[in-house]
C-alpha cells in the first residue's frame, strides 16, 4: 500500500510573510499518478520536498497508508524521488549507480544483482551497465534515474519535472516510458510539471496549484472541460480559453451582451447571475469556435461578425485571431489547415454556446450549468 495523504500542508521559508504552500489538502490513492501542474513558484515543488523529508513542514500533516510521518527522517520514509538534475555519481558505471541505494540499504549482493539487472532489462539498459554517465546520452541518463528508484521497490515515487531537460523528441518517447512502467509496477507515483501536455496524459488525476494554493483537483479532462475558475481556464489547454468581458442582464430571458452581440444565458442558475452584479466572463476554447457550424439548425452555434487580425498556419491546424465585431476583444479559434481565410478579412464565425462557460468576473469562479 501506497496511499499519501496530506492535510492542510502548508510551508513558509525564513525571512518571507509569505506562504511558499498554504494549506495543500489532498489524497493520493495506492497505484494512482497524481500529477501537481502550476507555474513557476507556485510551490508544487516544496509540496514534493515536504513528501520527501528534504524541507521541514511549518504546518499541517503528510500520512502515507495512514501514519503521519512528519517526523521520519527521509531516509526512512520508503520514497524514491527522481529529480529534474540527474543526480548520477559520475565515477560510477550504470550498474553501479543502480546499485548504490541497495547497497546503502545492506541488501544482499545476490538480491542486488538480480534486481538491477531486472530494472535494466525493463529500461533498455542491459548493454550500457558498464557505462559511466558520460558515455550516455541524455535520454540513458534519465532512464538510469528512474531505473535508480525503481530498483529500490519504494513506496511512493516522487518525480520533480524530470523531463525538462530533455529535447522534444526524446521527452515524448521518456514520458511515454514513464508512463508504461508506472502502469506495469503500479507504485503510488506523485509527479510535478508545468508542462499541460505531460499532465493530461500521464495523470490519472491533476492537481492545479498557483501562489501556493489548490486551484483544482480531478482527472485531466474533466478539469479541462469544467474549469472551476480563470486561471484553471487560462493555463489549462494551448491556446488557452478565450475569456470575453460580458454584460450579464438578468430579466425574463437571462442573456449575455458582449457588444452587439446577445447571446442565451438560461442554461445558468437565475441566483448565481443576479450574484454576478452584471459583470461576468464569457468562457469559450479556441476549437469550439468554427468557420461553418458544426451542428446545422440547433440554435446553440451563434453566428458572430468578425475581423480576421492573424492567421498563424501550423501544419496539422490553422490558428486564427479574431476581432469580434463592435468590441475590442479578440479571440483565438482553431481552424483546419485547409481555411482559405486571410488577416483584414471580415467574416463570420460561428459560436458553440454549448460549450461555452461563464465565470463570476468579481471571483473569478466558474458559474455551473443548471443542465449538461
Amino acid at each position: 500500500m501506497g496511499e499519501v495523504a496530506l492535510n492542510r500542508l502548508s510551508k513558509r521559508y525564513p525571512g518571507s510573510s509569505d506562504f511558499a504552500v498554504k494549506e495543500v489538502s489532498l489524497t493520493v490513492a495506492d497505484g494512482e499518478f497524481m500529477v501537481l501542474l502550476g507555474p513557476s513558484g507556485c510551490g508544487k515543488s516544496s509540496v514534493l520536498r515536504m513528501i520527501a523529508g528534504l524541507e521541514p513542514i511549518t504546518g499541517g500533516t503528510i500520512a502515507i497508508d495512514g501514519k503521519v510521518i512528519n517526523g521520519v527522517a527521509a531516509r526512512d520514509r520508503d520514497i524514491a524521488m527522481v529529480f529534474q538534475s540527474y543526480a548520477l555519481y559520475p565515477h560510477m558505471d550504470v550498474f553501479d549507480n543502480l546499485a548504490f541505494g541497495l547497497r546503502r540499504r545492506d541488501v544482499p549482493r545476490p538480491e542486488i544483482e538480480r534486481r538491477v539487472r531486472n530494472v535494466a532489462a525493463k529500461l533498455g539498459l542491459t548493454p550500457f551497465l558498464k557505462r559511466k554517465p558520460h558515455a550516455l546520452s541524455g535520454g540513458q541518463r534519465q532512464r538510469v534515474a528512474l531505473g535508480r528508484a525503481i530498483v529500490r521497490d519504494p513506496k511512493v515515487f516522487l518525480f520533480d519535472e524530470p523531463l525538462s531537460n530533455l529535447d522534444a523528441g526524446l521527452r515524448v518517447t521518456t514520458r511515454n516510458e514513464l508512463i508504461r512502467q508506472q502502469h506495469e509496477i503500479g507504485t503510488t507515483t506523485i509527479y510535478v510539471t508545468h508542462d499541460q501536455v505531460e499532465a493530461m496524459t500521464m495523470g490519472d488525476r491533476i492537481c492545479i496549484m498557483d501562489k501556493g494554493e489548490v486551484m483544482q483537483i480531478g482527472p485531466p479532462l474533466s478539469v479541462y472541460r469544467d474549469p472551476a475558475n480563470t486561471f484553471v481556464a487560462r493555463f489549462l489547454g494551448s491556446p488557452p480559453m478565450n475569456l470575453v468581458p460580458a454584460v450579464v442582464e438578468t430579466n425574463a430571458a437571462p442573456r449575455l451582451r458582449i457588444g452587439g452581440i446577445v447571446l442565451p444565458a438560461a442554461n445558468w442558475p437565475a441566483d448565481r447571475l443576479h450574484a454576478c452584479g452584471g459583470k461576468g466572463l464569457f468562457g469559450i476554447r479556441p476549437e469550439d469556435i468554427y468557420e461553418a457550424s458544426p451542428r446545422p439548425g440547433d440554435d446553440r452555434v451563434r453566428p458572430v461578425p468578425a475581423t480576421v487580425i492573424a492567421v498563424e498556419p501550423l501544419g496539422a491546424e490553422t490558428l486564427l485571431l479574431l476581432s469580434i465585431e463592435g468590441t475590442a476583444e479578440e479571440v483565438t479559434a482553431r481552424s483546419g489547415r485547409e481555411t482559405r481565410l486571410r488577416p483584414g478579412e471580415r467574416t463570420t464565425v460561428m459560436l458553440d454556446t454549448a460549450a461555452a462557460h461563464l465565470f463570476d468576473a468579481a471571483t473569478t469562479r466558474a458559474i455551473e450549468r443548471t443542465t449538461p
